[in-house]
């Protein structure tokens, strides 16, 4: 039977791409990668984008029957009722519910980190500049995920929910983000942070970013 292909954007620089890829790969569901390398914004619709995705965006899963789930969470959402067991979503109710707000709060929000700190994991950049908005939303960052860690965690475990989760992969692109640009943490979402990095399954992304070719020098520039 044919595996689903899920479409991404360059690696350095697609967190929406990062997100679904790391809970496929924590679910243990099979899939093929397809690539497109983006542009810069604002350069409008890429066919080649167009040609696989509805929205002409990435990323986008194609699954065996030709159908197409092109949002970030619809695919992690998918990727969790395929593999119930692996803990993408928590199994208590109460958990599970502030377990996707937190999550849609990431989908939705948080507009001046995204701008102010867009991903690139090629690159480290020390004194960079930030607004008090940026400031803020930092600041509820890092209030967010470790009261959530506080409260559902476990002793045993790094990650924000007691186990890899949805909440994990679309915070993810928010730690390198931190990390390329230097930004100062509390000691409790730090040791987060160097948990996705030294989780394997986010170390090979990063490591097949690195050998990447393909640049947006507007993001370059940042």
């Amino acid at each position: 039977m044919a595996l689903p292909i899920l479409t991404i954007g360059n690696k350095n620089y697609s967190s929406w791409s990062m997100r679904p890829w790391l809970a496929l790969k924590w679910a243990g569901i099979a899939f093929e990668e397809r690539i497109i390398p983006l542009g810069p914004r604002g350069m409008g619709p890429n066919p080649d984008i167009l040609a696989v995705s509805p929205s002409g965006t990435v990323p986008v899963l194609e699954l065996a029957d030709g159908t197409k789930i092109w949002d970030t969470l619809s695919i992690c959402e998918w990727a969790h009722e395929q593999a119930p067991d692996a803990g993408l979503w928590p199994k208590d109710a109460i958990a599970r519910a502030l377990a996707r707000s937190a999550t849609c709060e990431m989908h939705s929000g948080f507009a001046a980190v995204r701008q102010t700190f867009p991903m690139n994991l090629k690159r480290v950049k020390a004194g960079h500049e930030w607004s008090d908005a940026v400031q803020y939303q930092v600041e509820r960052i890092d209030h967010l995920l470790c009261g959530l860690k506080a409260g559902f965690g476990t002793s045993d475990s790094p990650f924000i929910m007691g186990r890899r989760s949805i909440v994990d992969a679309f915070y993810a692109p928010v730690a390198t983000r931190f990390r390329t640009y230097q930004v100062p943490v509390s000691t409790g979402l730090q040791a987060w942070c160097e948990a996705i990095f030294q989780d394997p399954d986010f170390t090979a992304w990063d490591q097949a970013a690195q050998l990447e070719t393909w640049t947006i020098a507007e993001t370059d520039a940042v």
